[in-house]
């Protein structure tokens, strides 16, 4: 994906919130079957639970930091 159509680059989050960043992991959230990806909304009602996160080609040595926002 190039970077001009991410999401992330689209609604500002990087540049605003994240300073831009290469990509080091591959990251799966799901909430129940709903897989959830960047820019993706969800209700509050389908996030009552914790999701299920799975973090692939992460190397061990390192730190990583999944960050969720709330738009009102």
């Amino acid at each position: 994906m190039s970077r001009g159509r991410d999401p992330l680059a689209l609604s500002q989050v990087i540049g605003d919130v994240l300073d831009p960043f290469v990509k080091s992991a591959a990251m799966r959230i799901n909430y129940g079957e709903k897989e959830i990806t960047n820019g993706t909304g969800v209700r509050s009602s389908a996030v009552l639970n914790a999701p299920q996160v799975e973090i692939e080609g992460r190397d061990r040595t390192k730190l990583y930091t999944l960050v969720s926002t709330q738009y009102m």
